[in-house]
Formats: C-alpha cells, sequence, structure tokens
C-alpha cells in the first residue's frame, strides 16, 4: 500500500469510536491540528501599497445621491463707515448713563452752587448802591457821616461841661436842680410827653396805588433816626423808641392806629442831615418811587411837632443810683 492509503487509515483508527475516546479528545485534536500560524507581516511593498476602491454595484450606484452644485458665495455686507471724533464724542455722551453716585454728586454741587451764588447777591446788593452812585451822591454820604461824628463829640463835649460845672459850683444842689430838669426836657421830647418845636424836614408819602406798606414806612424811620432825627410824628401819631408798624389791610397802623394815605412826616432835626439821608442811592426816596409813590420833601427852620404820648410807668424797670 501507498502512504496515501495508510495515511488516511491511520486516521480512521485513530479516530475510532468518539464514545471511546471523548476522555482524551481534546489533546488528540491539539495534536492533530496544526498549530495556529500567525500572519504574515506586510513588506515594505505592500505597506506602501494602497488597496483598489471597490467599485460600487449598480444598487449602490442607484442609492447613492447625486451632489449637490456649489453654491456661489453670498455677497457680504458692507462694512460700517468709520465714525468721526464728534460721532463718537456724541454717543458717548447720549444717552446719559448715570449712576446713583453720581447723580447724589450732582446734587450736592448744584446745592453748594446755589448757595454761594446766593451769598455773593446778597454782598452784592449791599454795595450795589454805593458802587453805582454818582460822585455827588458820594460826597454828600460822606458829609452826613461827617455830621454825624461832629453830632456826637458836640454831645460828648455838652455832657464833660455839664461835668465840670457840677464840680465847680458853690452850690451844686441847684446846679443839679437846673440839669435835671434840662435832661427830663429832653427825655420827654425822646419819649414824646412833651411837644417839640425847631428846624426839621416836612416828608408827604402819597400813595394812589396802595403799595406803600409798613415796612417802607418803618425804613423812613429807621433812616431819619440814623440821620439825627430828634422828634418823629407820622399823621398826627408820634413815634418813640417802641413805636410799631403794621399792614392791617387798607393803610398802615402805628402803634394801633390806623392810618390812611397822604402819609405826612413831621421830623425836627438838621435839615441837611435829614434830607439827604432819605435821597442817597438805593434809599428811601427811591424804593417808594419804585413802587408808583410820590415822595415830597420841603425844609422848614420851624417844625412843630404837638402830638403826645402818655407817660407810661416801667412795670419792672426802677432808677439806680449807680
Amino acid at each position: 500500500m501507498s502512504d496515501h492509503d495508510e495515511r488516511p487509515a491511520e486516521a480512521a483508527e485513530e479516530q475510532g469510536d468518539p464514545r471511546e475516546n471523548s476522555g482524551d479528545g481534546g489533546n488528540r485534536l491539539r495534536k492533530v491540528l496544526p498549530q495556529e500560524v500567525p500572519p504574515a507581516a506586510p513588506t515594505a511593498g505592500e505597506a506602501h501599497a494602497k488597496p483598489a476602491p471597490a467599485l460600487p454595484t449598480a444598487g449602490e450606484a442607484r442609492a447613492r445621491p447625486e451632489p449637490e452644485p456649489e453654491r456661489a458665495p453670498e455677497p457680504q455686507p458692507d462694512a460700517e463707515p468709520r465714525l468721526t471724533g464728534r460721532q463718537r464724542l456724541a454717543q458717548g455722551v447720549w444717552p446719559p448713563r448715570v449712576t446713583r453716585a453720581q447723580l447724589i454728586v450732582a446734587v450736592l454741587l448744584f446745592g453748594l452752587g446755589f448757595g454761594l451764588a446766593v451769598q455773593v447777591a446778597s454782598n452784592s446788593d449791599s454795595d450795589s448802591a454805593l458802587r453805582g452812585a454818582r460822585q455827588e451822591d458820594l460826597v454828600r454820604i460822606l458829609d452826613e457821616l461827617d455830621d454825624r461824628t461832629q453830632r456826637l463829640e458836640d454831645e460828648k463835649q455838652g455832657l464833660e461841661k455839664q461835668r465840670d460845672e457840677l464840680e465847680n459850683s458853690s452850690d451844686q444842689a441847684e446846679e443839679a436842680r437846673k440839669q435835671t430838669v434840662e435832661k427830663e426836657r429832653q427825655l420827654g421830647v425822646l419819649a414824646g410827653t412833651v411837644a417839640a418845636q425847631g428846624p426839621g424836614i416836612t416828608m408827604t408819602i402819597e400813595d394812589t396805588k396802595g403799595t406803600v406798606e409798613a415796612d417802607m414806612l418803618l425804613d423812613a424811620i429807621q433812616e431819619l433816626r440814623a440821620a439825627g432825627a430828634e422828634a418823629i410824628q407820622v399823621n398826627g401819631v408820634r413815634v418813640v423808641a417802641g413805636t410799631y408798624l403794621t399792614d392791617p389791610g387798607k393803610g398802615v397802623g402805628v402803634d394801633g392806629n390806623k392810618i390812611n394815605a397822604p402819609y405826612r412826616f413831621k421830623v425836627i432835626g438838621k435839615p441837611q442831615d435829614l434830607e439827604p439821608a432819605l435821597n442817597i442811592p438805593g434809599g428811601v426816596v427811591q424804593t417808594l418811587e419804585k413802587e408808583q409813590a410820590t415822595v415830597t420833601i420841603e425844609r422848614s427852620t420851624d417844625i412843630l411837632v404837638d402830638a403826645l404820648r402818655a407817660a407810661k410807668r416801667p412795670d419792672y424797670a426802677r432808677s439806680s443810683s449807680r
């Protein structure tokens, strides 16, 4: 027999009955089957060679969608125009972007500026009258101040003379009585308990529009007192240190007595001081004329102030020997 005939027979014998060979079947299979051979590594030429792509079948060719045609690139919008410096500044300023802190600071600065403006305006108003005055008005005001200074100096000299007379008089009691009577007369004129007569002025205020108020008449009284008025009478009412003026409606109230226009002032004092004091720039006359009132001032060498005030005993004050 040939080798080919013997190998199948031997294989048949070795296989035999499967039940007989069940115990060592696994080992025999490993011995019969050749060992697995690992795949051979590709050569350098095969590694570089790429497999040819497989051609698609007819079904795949029908199923594959046709490629869409390339679209033309859409035109891009034009670039935004460049802004000028003014346009960028306007965009940064408007609309305003204000924070709460900036708003508070702005309010505080506004309040500070308003207060400074009011202060400057109040200071300038007091000086504006003199700054806008004419040279003649300034000279007149200086003369008035000089007259006041001279009047105070004369009063000082008179008091010193009285003191010297009391010290050098042989009959000091009689001299003291004379000075007491003279002093009482002077105080009576100031208190309005006695009539007064002497040089002075008469001022008449015509108020056809009814615009003159109590504070305007009070300014006139204060200005006359500052100019050296010794006795003042307004429409039959004596003006003293405690006089007050009110606005009861129509007219003006003086110490509770209602008086109506025209308002007539009788003033005893030096006319050369009284009239200029009323006519200073921004003074009484100009203020009344702004209210459409007419003011007339007349000088006189003999003014009679005969309105009297009842002597009132003070409730608490008493004379003192000190």
